[in-house]
């Protein structure tokens, strides 16, 4: 797009993340990934082209020029460009076995990363990254982190990943009161920066206008008498002491509160050696676990490895349970027990499949309480932006994010003892992210979760289970915990590893 004044200054190289996924349909994974740069792959392009003439038909001129196009692939790295393609790929953990294949031929979220490869390929001097850890896990997002941190160009990036930012960021440009003010420091810096600026502001408002209000009665009790020239230099006083104009934020904070109408037993959730697979391959080997009234399992592992379906696993005869697809979910064997008193509110990864089409929000929120009047309705909608005539929009008008602020309506409408939310986060802006964090914190019930946020993991979490090829690892205790065991792995396999080989 081009602005309506103004310049832009741009490098030769930008790594940009393509938002069109059909694009490069057409092309193979590994070749999709090369062209982020592009004066290289349009070098292999018409080098390959050369080559594919017939020996006799090449002239001198298109051997000057195949010499040409060499030197070009060499500076910028051609001859370990599918290596340094594939390690990109490795990353952002898309299989190997993919690299090969079109990318017509890859789901979504694949190829996201692809594109997201693409996009750091050829190290460029800028880098334009809106939402880039959108379909990553938490392996892959830290991966990606890490990458970005030694990342020696500009980075400007869009994300309502918290910890992310704080991570990444040098500068935040904060775009609200209709402009854009620029931060030094990360999303927290700015947001403390920004509160503090305006708790100044607001402050020398509130002595402006008490001073206004001492001189505007000394205005109105000497005006016409003998002390009237006073009165007429504190009129001058106050033009001079008008407050400054405090612009309204257009950022809006959603406010989520879970409730709980009854409490569960002491013991919600009873796992005994459940086993699931699909098609003779196990997703995760026999699992058992006991869970307690209050605690708050965050799920955790690659994409694929299971979490999902081991939450369809339990919910499949949850008491509360509406929503019937899952209510059929087989699995091998074992045993899934609810507690007393379980009652069990669901955020499904594909949430938008969850609301009925062909009604209003306000109509669909009704149904899970056809008790609620209209004015606790929408005062429920109200908290989660849908406010006035948002009330009564289509659900199939609804955006993603929508979507799921009107799930979460529906949950604080039910006040369930146990969440069992897959991927919440997904749509949700950042604002909408800390709400939900802070609630989750404040929740009574139980709670079963899979985000890749690393800030909603970190604070909510207080218990483990992560998912490594096909074992599931119950860890009792939060992340942060969790994270000292595994770098405590890794060393002990790091200083092991040359004892084995030299015993070899």
């Amino acid at each position: 797009m081009e602005p309506s004044k103004g310049s832009i200054g741009r490098p030769k190289k930008l790594g940009i993340l393509r938002q069109d996924q059909f694009a490069y349909d057409e092309y193979r994974v590994i070749d999709t990934v090369i062209m982020g740069n592009a004066p290289l792959w349009k070098a292999l392009v018409e080098r390959d082209a050369l080559y594919a003439k017939p020996h006799e038909d090449l002239s001198d001129a298109d051997g000057m020029r195949l010499g040409e196009l060499e030197g070009i692939i060499g500076e910028e790295g051609g001859y370990t460009a599918e290596a340094d393609a594939a390690v990109l790929l490795d990353g952002l953990d898309l299989d190997e076995s993919l690299r090969e294949r079109k990318m017509r031929e890859l789901q979504g979220g694949q190829k996201v990363r692809v594109l997201l490869a693409q996009a750091l390929f050829g190290s460029p001097p800028a880098l334009l990254l809106d939402e880039p850890t959108n379909y990553l896990d938490l392996d892959s997002v830290h991966w990606l982190q890490d990458y970005l941190c030694e990342y020696e160009g500009v980075l400007i990036v869009i994300s309502h990943d918290r910890h992310f930012l704080n991570s990444v960021c040098t500068h935040t440009a904060d775009i609200d009161y209709q402009t854009v003010i620029m931060y030094n420091g990360a999303y927290d810096d700015m947001v403390l920066a920004k509160t503090s600026i305006r708790a100044r502001i607001e402050s020398e408002n509130a002595q402006r206008e008490k001073k206004i209000a001492q001189l505007n009665e000394f205005i109105a009790r000497f005006s016409a008498g003998t002390r009237s020239a006073q009165a007429t230099s504190r009129k001058k006083e106050v033009e001079r002491l008008k407050t400054t104009d405090l612009a309204r934020s257009n950022i809006a904070r959603p406010f989520i509160r879970f409730q709980i109408e009854q409490h569960s037993g002491k013991h919600p959730l009873e796992i005994k050696s459940i086993v699931k697979s699909y098609e003779n391959v196990p997703v995760f080997k026999p699992f058992s676990a006991s869970v307690a009234r209050g605690e708050k399992i965050a799920l955790m592992g690659r994409n694929g490895t299971g979490k999902t379906t081991m939450l369809k696993s339990l919910l499949r005869n949850a008491p509360g349970f509406i929503d019937g697809a899952e209510t059929q979910f087989p699995v091998d064997s074992g045993t899934v027990t609810w507690g007393h008193n379980a009652a069990v509110g669901y955020f499904a990864q594909d949430h938008t499949d969850s609301i009925t089409k062909g009604t209003t929000a306000i109509e669909w929120l009704h149904q899970f309480k056809p008790q609620a009047t209209q004015e606790e309705l929408r005062g429920i909608l109200g908290q989660m932006l849908f406010s006035g005539e948002d009330a009564l929009k289509a659900t199939k008008a609804l955006s993603g994010g929508e979507s799921a602020r009107l799930i979460f309506c529906r949950l604080m409408l039910q006040q369930p003892n146990i969440l069992v939310l897959d991927e919440p986060t997904n749509h949700l802006d950042l604002e909408s992210i800390n709400a939900l964090n802070f609630s989750l914190q404040k929740y009574d019930g139980t709670v079963l979760l899979v985000t890749h946020d690393h800030d909603v993991i970190d604070e909510v979490a207080t218990r483990i289970w992560h998912f490594e090829a096909g074992h599931v690892e119950d860890f009792m205790g939060p992340y942060e915990e969790y994270m000292v065991l595994v770098r405590d792995r890794v060393a002990k396999q790091t200083e092991t590893s040359p004892r084995q080989r030299r015993a070899g």
